[in-house]
Parts: structure tokens; sequence; C-alpha cells
């Protein structure tokens, strides 16, 4: 008899939520995780660290700039960046209890260290200290190990100068000027904290358009609304090098279009490498159960059970490619212990939401109008400006959008965008609509409370139709 129905591999939100699904569900489940906190890099040094700090960081820049438009005047302002990331860390601690908590509750096995295959059924543990070993059996193995930051060729990373987000979420001192290299979500979120405390932010981006894969219309709208702020964006251009000198780092770059003039070297005071991530699949052995990565290093599934071609053997998350974000992994785990139940769940990739924390948030789900272009989906669009909300004018807070994309036919919802205020919160409609197949009639005709941020998405959903009622 295995000692456990299921052994996990990984502790972030994929693993531990499979595990706690599993247990609900009356399975004997071990997870395996080398850091002393459960969440992975979600909890400990990702989405939520970073979103405490976007919190304070934006709280901070409305007390300096924009509460003289809500009659509030005061003098002393003052910021303590040790308490703020004080405040980080507490919040990152207190989840991390909350799961152990949990991982009680549901009498799940936590065993502490780096976890790899040791053939078919078997685990390997190596404890983190004292590297002692030892090898449990299970029914079935979920490789959830999750993804780590990609480098730059001629950066090195030393987390004090030159960072990871890791080591951008910790800067002890604010710094005067930060590069940062790469112009996706992580890097405009990091760059946005630093930059709301005071920093000169330059994002350098070697495509010649920021967050790649977002629907261009709210890239466009977000570009334009940061470098309004005074981030500065270095577009189509490429990072050669980095090198460390007293207090300082200058950094290399280069016109993507080599017929193009010359730069001269960026000096700052600190570089964010934000270039994306790969799959953390090394050290796992996956040889020893005639597993192997692809050429990018993820591990190959069929989506629809999420197993891999060893039997008994599945992976979920991060390292089976797909948009690498904490949601879509948990999703993905829950759905999995459910068919090892004898459930039919499912993960529908098109209703998983995707937010970008900056100010404003954009938030997208579904189909872009690129991509609806691409397959030659005949559609409709409807917009409708913050600019034009009774509850965005009051808040102060009316830079963007939201656009609804429906069939030209059908009306069925293909995609919702939004670049605005609360966007992160306000996109959940949406993924229901979508989910449920609803049109951008069934949206429009439903009561949208007054006055409140939502009724920009109804009258979005009106002006599909050409039928707005407030533009």
């Amino acid at each position: 008899m295995s000692d456990f129905d299921v052994a996990i591999i990984g502790g972030g939100p994929g693993g531990y939520q499979a595990a706690i699904r599993g247990a609900q569900l009356g399975m004997r489940i071990a997870c395996v995780e080398d850091r002393p906190r459960l969440g992975g890099t979600c909890l400990n040094v990702g989405c939520i660290p970073s979103k405490a700090l976007l919190e304070s960081s934006e709280r901070y820049l409305e007390a300096r700039t924009a509460f003289g438009k809500h009659g509030i005047d005061f003098t002393g302002l003052a910021l303590d960046l040790p308490r703020l990331l004080a405040h980080k860390d507490g919040v990152v601690d207190e989840l991390g209890r909350g799961i152990d908590f949990l991982f009680g509750k549901h009498k799940i096995t936590r065993l502490l260290g780096y976890g790899r295959l040791d053939g078919p059924g078997r685990v390997l543990v190596r404890d983190p200290k004292s590297g002692a070993e030892r090898t449990i059996t299970a029914r079935h193995i979920v490789i959830a190990t999750g993804s780590k930051p990609s480098m730059v060729p001629g950066v090195q990373i030393d987390e004090e100068r030159v960072v990871s987000s890791t080591g951008a979420l910790s800067f002890p001192e604010i710094p005067k000027h930060l590069v940062v290299i790469g112009g996706g979500y992580i890097g405009l979120e990091l760059g946005s904290v630093w930059h709301r405390l005071g920093s000169r932010v330059t994002i350098v981006e070697y495509l010649d358009r920021i967050t790649p894969g977002l629907d261009t219309e709210m890239a466009t709208q977000l570009h334009k609304i940061l470098h309004n702020a005074g981030v500065e964006f270095m577009l189509s251009t490429k990072v050669t090098g980095a090198q460390r000198q007293a207090g300082s780092v200058v950094v290399d770059v280069a016109q993507v279009d080599a017929g193009k003039p010359s730069l001269a070297p960026l000096a700052c005071d600190a570089v964010l490498v934000s270039v994306g991530r790969k799959p953390n699949t090394d050290g796992l052995a996956l040889e020893s159960a005639n597993l192997k990565a692809d050429a990018m290093g993820f591990i190959p599934v069929d989506l629809r059970t999420f197993a891999t071609s060893t039997p008994g053997i599945y992976a979920i998350g991060d390292v089976i490619g797909g948009a690498m974000l904490a949601h879509k992994a948990s999703e993905e785990g829950i759905a999995l212990m459910e068919m090892l139940a004898g459930q039919k769940p499912h993960v529908n990739y098109n209703t998983i939401p995707s937010v970008i924390y900056t100010a404003p948030e954009v938030a997208s789900v579904g189909q872009t109008e690129e991509a609806l272009k691409k397959a030659g989906v005949p559609y409709k669009a409807g917009r409708f400006p913050f600019s034009a909300s009774a509850r965005a004018k009051a808040k102060a807070h009316t830079a963007g959008l939201v656009k609804v994309l429906a069939h030209a036919t059908t009306d069925e919802i293909l995609g919702v965008h939004i670049i605005g205020p609360e966007a992160g919160s306000l996109i959940h409609e949406a993924v229901v609509a979508i989910e449920f197949k609803a049109s951008s009639e069934d949206i429009a005709r439903c009561c949208h409370a007054h006055p409140t941020l939502p009724e920009a998405l109804r009258e979005a959903a009106l002006a599909v139709e050409g039928r707005a009622l407030h533009m």
C-alpha cells in the first residue's frame, strides 16, 4: 500500500490548493515544499507582497497629489519606508500562517524539503538543512513546482543593485533612478511602486510596445497614462550588459534596429530584471520516471486531464505552460483533484482573467480584438469611458475605459477589456458572463446600482448596439 493517495511536489497556489481540495475529497495528501512558508512564489515573493507595496504606494501618492481635490489639506506628509516594508512582510506572514492552519485542519502531511521523482509512484525528499533524504510512495504524483525569473545575458543579478522581482520587493532605500528591463506586467507593477514613492523609473522594452499579449488598445492607453505620470519608456531597445560601479549601475543599451543611432548607457542606482519567467523543472529527475521536458523546459501534459506521458504522474501550473498566473494554477490543481476523485470538472482557459495592478489597473478576459481579427471572427465592439462615469468622477479617477467585444451575429460576449479604477474587481462580472455564454444584451438588461463603477460595463454593453445612455 502506498504511503499517500497523492504526493504534490510544490506548495504554491496550485499545489497547496490541490492539497486542500484532495483532502476535502477524502484523499491522503502529502505536500513537499522547500520553503519554510507555504504559498510559493505568489505568497512569498510575488503576488501578495507586490500588491501590499502597490496598495501602500498608491495611498502615499494619493495623499501627496490627490487629496487636495477632495478638500483635504495637511502638512508634514512623510514616508517611513521600513514601516511600509514591515506592513508588506506582516501581510505575507499572516497569510502563511493561514495556510498552515488549513493544512492542519485538513490533516495534510507537510514535508519540508526538496522533492524530486524517484521513479513511478516514488518521491525523494531531501532536507534543505541536513541533506538527509527519505522516500515516500503515492498512487498519484503531482508536479507543481512553478517558475523562476528568466535572466538577461550580460546582466548578473546580485539582489542588491541588480535585482529580480524578489529583490525589488525590499530595497532598503528608495532608488533615485531605477531602470526596469522588461515592459511586462511584473516590471510595470514594481516599477510603479518605486515611481510612486519617488524614484525616477525608466522601462527598457525590446518590443515596440509594452505588455505583449494585452489588447493593443489597452496597452496603448496604459503606456500613455504611465508616460503622462512621469514613467520613462525606451521601446524597441535591448540591454546588452550591466556593470556595477561604486554605488551605481551602468546599463548598456542599443536600438533593436541596428540601422538606428547608438544609445548612451544608462546610469542608475538600481536595475530590475523583469523579462518573464521560465518553468522550474531543474532537479526534478524527470528521467527517472521516463519524463522529458520540452525545449523550453515545460512538462507536456494532456490539458483535459493534466496527465503526463507516465501513468500516475501529473503536472499543473507554470510548469505546463500557458499563462503564468497563480489563479490558473489553482484552477488546474482543484480540477485535477476532482478528476482523481471521479468527478467531471473543467478548466475554461478562455475565462481565466488577467490583471495588471498599475494605476489605473488593467483587466482582461476572453479574446482580444487582435485575436478575433486573426481568427476571422466577425465581432462588434462597445466602449465606454470612465470620464463619463459618475462614480469615477466622484473618486477623481476618470482615466480609462471599458471595452466589450461581442459576436457580430449571435451577440455572445467574446472578450472584455478594462483599464481604469478597480478594473481587477470589475472584470469578474465579465468572467461570469463569458463562462455562461451571455450576450452583450444580457448585461445591458441587468440593472446596475447607481452610482457605481460597474455601470461602465453595462454602458459598454449597451454601446455594442450603439445605445449607450451617457455618451
